[in-house]
């Protein structure tokens, strides 16, 4: 866990401890992303920081107490309890969010659409090196900067893509996930636990690499960031070639 006082660099942006806080800078999407942990607490979803406002250009949440789950993964991720209990999570935040209607000047970063009723507000950045783990325990979702509409399954697709983890061979050793059928098994733990059957959340995401590679391209050549810089290190070429491999490997991923 991030010491007190200490900061830490991720892909989009730095972020530092204060004590039992977290700041990072805030954005024009911070205000939203507030009105939604606002609500998730309300709701008594307590596996999600909570906002505490902002100081100067900070935006100030609370310390979620953990390890995130890099590479290769803690034993308790790559168990099938460990994957269920992100398919758990997921159905827990979505079921909070079935009363929740985003502010009318809600702005969200890199939103692609507007909220309609039956969408929620979707995580947006679903890996495991968000995720928090004490010890056994799922303690939660970090990182919700890129949260904004879009379906409920597009979550579950985006959560199976990277924990399962439903990527080539290279990807899966890094994360320490071997054995013939790991993956069509991890697949069927995530969703039984969320409630959704495998053959769909492989159709989602196959949309969803089309549209997150289409995105980076259009957004990238543009300049915006963070798409720029997703870009220039060939993330949008690296998604369609999970695309291909997900169309190669379909069948054995479905009993």
């Amino acid at each position: 866990m991030i010491e007190d006082g200490a900061t830490d660099k991720g892909s989009v942006t730095t972020v530092r401890r204060v004590g039992e806080t977290i700041r990072r800078p805030a954005g024009a999407w911070t205000p939203a992303v507030h009105a939604l942990l606002d609500h998730l607490q309300a709701a008594g979803f307590n596996q999600a920081p909570r906002a505490l406002g902002t100081d100067g250009p900070d935006e100030v949440l609370s310390l979620l107490h953990g390890e995130p789950a890099f590479s290769p993964w803690p034993a308790a991720l790559r168990s099938i309890a460990g994957i269920s209990a992100l398919g758990r999570w997921l159905r827990g935040y979505h079921d909070a969010l079935q009363d929740f209607r985003p502010p009318t000047d809600a702005q969200w970063l890199g939103q692609e659409t507007e909220w309609q009723p039956g969408m929620v507000i979707r995580h947006g950045d679903l890996g495991p090196w968000n995720s928090i783990w004490d010890g056994d325990r799922l303690a939660g979702f970090i990182d919700w900067d890129f949260a904004a509409p879009g379906h409920p399954l597009d979550d579950l697709a985006q959560l199976a893509w990277y924990a399962v983890p439903l990527r080539p061979a290279h990807q899966q050793n890094r994360a320490a996930i071997t054995g013939e059928h790991a993956l069509r098994d991890r697949l069927d733990a995530l969703c039984v636990a969320y409630g959704a059957e495998p053959e769909a959340v492989l159709d989602a995401l196959d949309a969803l690499q089309t549209r997150e590679a289409d995105r980076i391209e259009r957004l990238g050549a543009l300049g915006h960031q963070p798409w720029a810089a997703f870009l220039a290190r060939g993330d949008a070429a690296e998604m369609l070639g999970e695309r291909a491999w997900l169309r190669a490997e379909r069948l054995k991923l479905l009993r």
